[in-house]
């Protein structure tokens, strides 16, 4: 079986997992994969991701032009990341709620707050307000991207990185389930963080 096989059924997996789990609904979210050199697998634009065949993913080029059918409107989000991040192979972008209502709030994420999301994700920033499926978009995570996996957009979702589009998805979760937790314990009994004896042994281990 071929790489490019395994990567199409991979992201076929994934889409089914993000609306399976609310984080998507609909024909929300986009992902992509770099296969290398110039050539990037991405999901097509209007098509439910829970609801992918194999076929669907489509290989563009660096600038988002491929033979047949209509790339995600977000390629230039996509773009932007690649171009700034050579290190990561994967992007994943959805509307996880929990994520998604920090965004809109107008609030980024502490992962300080739970000693799981401690050492790798130390904070969640919240990228300005943008008009989704435009250039702005990308602009909006320039001053990120370089020192973070994930990031918040505002009024519209979270977008995550990594070598894998498995390892950008379970980032995902994990900044979804950061978003709760904060909500859940400002609910409970206002923000309890991690003491800093506690926090700098964490960062020691790592």
């Amino acid at each position: 079986m071929s790489n490019l096989v395994v990567l199409r059924r991979e992201m076929v997996e994934i889409g089914r997992l993000l609306e399976t789990k609310g984080l998507i609904v609909a024909a929300e979210g986009n992902m992509s994969v770099r296969l290398g050199g110039h050539c990037f697998l991405v999901t097509p634009a209007g098509k439910c991701k829970g609801e992918l065949k194999v076929q669907d993913p489509l290989e563009v080029d660096s600038q988002g032009r491929c033979s047949a059918g209509r790339p995600t409107s977000e390629w230039p989000l996509h773009q932007e990341i690649y171009r700034m991040r050579p290190d990561i192979r994967a992007i994943c972008h959805a509307h996880p709620p929990w994520a998604t209502a920090f965004a809109t709030a107008g609030r980024d994420l502490d992962g300080q707050l739970l000693t799981e999301t401690a050492q790798v994700l130390p904070r969640v920033p919240l990228a300005v307000r943008s008009l989704p499926g435009t250039p702005e978009v990308a602009r909006s995570i320039q001053p990120h991207i370089k020192d973070h996996d994930a990031i918040l957009l505002a009024n519209h979702g979270v977008v995550s990185v990594g070598n894998t589009l498995k390892g950008a998805f379970e980032l995902l979760q994990t900044v979804e389930r950061l978003a709760q937790v904060t909500l859940l314990s400002e609910m409970a009994a206002g923000r309890c963080g991690l003491d800093q004896g506690m926090l700098k042994e964490l960062v020691d281990r790592s």
